[in-house]
Parts: structure tokens; C-alpha cells; sequence
């Protein structure tokens, strides 16, 4: 329990090191992350009954030969692609999110630090370092969020890619 505590306050600590725009990279981060497990939890668990019970409508079609049933197929290939990209574009957009509110972060924390040099003058280091601290901290992590999302959007771009190539090669046309 005392580590726990520990570990909380250490985050609590560093969030407000990073002043409110880390605190949103952290909710948008949790947000993305929280969708790729989703996504994670739907490729491993819920994918391969779906295909499973696509492929036993396609074979349980008598008809498997004209234009109809070829249509039927396209369609049910496009239902599977669509259920194997859900929500990988939101995440997609919330990769691109963590920098540019990393950046946020810096031009919020330089603004901070224009102002302790205003107020104080130019020659107070130790002044402008809580400022400097305050920008470069939320643009590390909004970068170390955005990299940690880009694999995985990666692998699920990928992943749906050959799953939907795969699937459409396993629902032959009958001629």
C-alpha cells in the first residue's frame, strides 16, 4: 500500500511539474491507449468467431456464382474490414494529437518563462528554470505518447490489412 501511495505521489508530482497542458496529454493518452486495448481485446478474442461465422454464411450459401453472391461476398468482406478498422482511425488522430499538444506545452511553459523574465529581469536564472522545466516536460510526453501509439496503430493498420486479404481469399467464388 505504501508503494502505491509512493508511486501516485510521484505522478501527482511530475503532472504538476508539467503545469494543465501535461494533464490533458494524459487523458489523451490514457483515451488512446485505452482504445488500442480495445482493439487488441477484439483481434485476439472476438475476430476469429466473427470470421468464423462469416465464412459459415458464405459456405452456407447454395448459390455461390453470379453477380448476386459475389456482391453478397464483397459486402460481407467490407462488414469484416470495417469491424477490423473500428476506431483505428480515432486513434490515428490521437497520435497526431500528443505532439502538437506537446508543443502546446512549450509554447505555454516559453510564456511562462517570458513572464518570470519580465517581472524579474533577465538575469534570474533559477526564476526562468521552473518555466523551462514547465515547457520541456510536456513535449517529451506528448512525443513518448505519440511513439508508443504509432506502433500499435501500426500493427492494427497491418493486422486488418492481411486479416481482410486473408478472409477475402477464403470465400472462393463457386464457377
Amino acid at each position: 500500500m505504501i508503494l502505491f501511495i509512493d508511486m501516485m505521489n510521484s505522478i501527482r508530482e511530475f503532472m504538476d511539474t508539467g503545469g494543465q497542458v501535461l494533464t490533458v496529454i494524459a487523458a489523451v493518452i490514457c483515451l488512446m491507449w485505452l482504445l488500442i486495448f480495445e482493439r487488441i481485446a477484439f483481434v485476439f478474442f472476438g475476430y476469429r468467431q466473427y470470421k468464423k461465422s462469416v465464412k459459415a454464411a458464405w459456405f452456407g450459401r447454395v448459390e455461390r456464382d453470379s453477380w448476386n453472391a459475389e456482391m453478397i461476398r464483397e459486402a460481407m468482406v467490407s462488414r469484416a474490414s470495417a469491424k477490423l478498422n473500428n476506431n483505428v482511425p480515432l486513434i490515428h488522430s490521437l497520435v497526431v494529437l500528443c505532439p502538437l499538444l506537446g508543443l502546446l506545452g512549450t509554447v505555454t511553459g516559453m510564456i511562462e518563462v517570458f513572464d518570470v523574465m519580465a517581472i524579474s529581469g533577465s538575469g534570474n536564472a533559477r526564476s526562468m528554470a521552473s518555466g523551462v522545466s514547465r515547457a520541456t516536460i510536456p513535449t517529451m510526453a506528448g512525443m513518448v505518447g505519440s511513439l508508443s501509439g504509432v506502433f500499435a496503430v501500426t500493427w492494427l493498420q497491418r493486422f486488418a490489412k492481411r486479416e481482410t486479404e486473408l478472409l477475402e481469399d477464403s470465400l472462393p467464388m463457386q464457377h
